[in-house]
């Protein structure tokens, strides 16, 4: 399976339709009966996905219970939000909003970005190569950050003025606690702390930005932002929209929309620690709704491993009673799978790794 080197059709920017005034999306964004969102409440309206102090860590009076909380959220939501995680507030709310400025700067510096699926870098409208595929809502930007011989600042947007230096600065601080969650993922699993480190290749790990802009919508009740999907990497640090709520994940056979904390990052599980781990800790599907009368930014830093190690369950935690559940695969060859078929629930890491055995 390789990716094609272009799109299948016509590449429609959503933010333009939105900014075109139409009353009724296309029928290419309409999502079957049985997959859109139900937007009335429901019994899950008061529920909220774990929120960690991670200031706990240099207490060491507090210091057990955090990481027993981190263990906790891990076996049963795959989902929770840090704070005090050492990344500077004012950064944060910068760096959403320099990203929320690019996305309003004219159409011809944005297109200048404009990707294709061979990496996905730059400015893009889809996700997946199937032809006649029912689209989500949303426009995005992706761009590499490690390893370094994959940094390529050309690919970064010029436009608004310092939004390379800033997004660097950001950049290095989210890798930086990515860095801390694995140590207490290694720990809280009974491995050397930094056993998900080495794994994921050191210092040369993956990591790479997804900024995500979901345009104002005129039926929000047919469509999504983002389908339903389990993210394929290690983990995912996304920064909100502080003021728009639209992220959801899946709780039993409900969904749970995300109240994001001042100032905080949202944590989830990937798929290559559901496989590292030996399903100890799950990825858990999670999707993205819009509204009609806010536009939304988030950004999503995937912290995954370096793409051409081979990814499998660590032996400490291959046992007669719990045998490996998995077979070695690289990240390069698991992600194929969503970059040619899009976000299908959690489907790729079944099939991806059928595919391999």
């Amino acid at each position: 399976m390789n990716c094609p080197r272009d799109w299948p059709e016509p590449i429609v920017r959503v933010q333009s339709l939105s900014d075109s005034g139409i009353h009724t999306i296309p029928e290419r964004y309409v999502k079957p009966p049985g997959a859109r969102p139900a937007l009335v409440s429901s019994l899950h309206d008061n529920d909220n996905i774990p929120l960690i102090d991670l200031g706990g860590l240099l207490d060491d009076t507090l210091r057990e219970s955090t990481l027993r909380h981190v263990s906790d959220a891990c076996r049963e939501w795959g989902f929770f939000q840090v704070v005090n995680h050492g990344v500077r507030p004012e950064l944060m709310d910068q760096a959403r909003e320099m990203w929320r400025e690019f996305f309003h700067e004219p159409m011809e510096v944005k297109q200048a970005y404009a990707n294709s699926p061979t990496t996905y870098e730059g400015y893009g409208s889809r996700l997946g190569v199937e032809k006649g595929a029912i689209l989500d809502w949303s426009d995005y930007y992706f761009l590499h950050y490690l390893p370094v011989n994959v940094r390529d600042f050309n690919k970064w947007p010029s436009l608004p003025n310092s939004l390379r230096e800033v997004i660097a600065e950001y950049s290095a601080q989210v890798v930086r606690l990515g860095g801390v969650l694995l140590k207490i993922l290694s720990i809280n699993l009974g491995l050397q702390e930094d056993f998900l480190q080495n794994t994921f290749g050191g210092e040369n790990i993956g990591a790479c930005l997804r900024v995500n802009f979901y345009p104002k919508c005129p039926q929000p009740d047919l469509t999504l932002g983002l389908s339903p999907h389990s993210d394929p990497g290690g983990l995912t640090f996304l920064l909100p929209d502080q003021q728009v709520p639209g992220l959801q994940v899946r709780r039993g056979d409900g969904w749970i929309t995300v109240k994001p904390a001042p100032h905080a990052f949202i944590v989830n599980i990937g798929d290559q620690i559901q496989v590292l781990s030996n399903a100890i800790y799950k990825s858990v599907e999670h999707r993205v709704i819009v509204n009609s009368a806010f536009e939304r930014v988030s950004l999503a830093y995937f912290y995954n491993p370096k793409s051409d190690l081979l990814i499998g369950p660590a032996k400490e935690l291959v046992t007669p009673d719990r045998p490996a559940l998995y077979p070695a695969m690289t990240f390069d060859e698991y992600r194929l799978y969503i970059r040619t078929k899009g976000p299908k629930g959690k489907s790729q890491l079944g099939e991806s790794l059928n595919d391999h055995t």
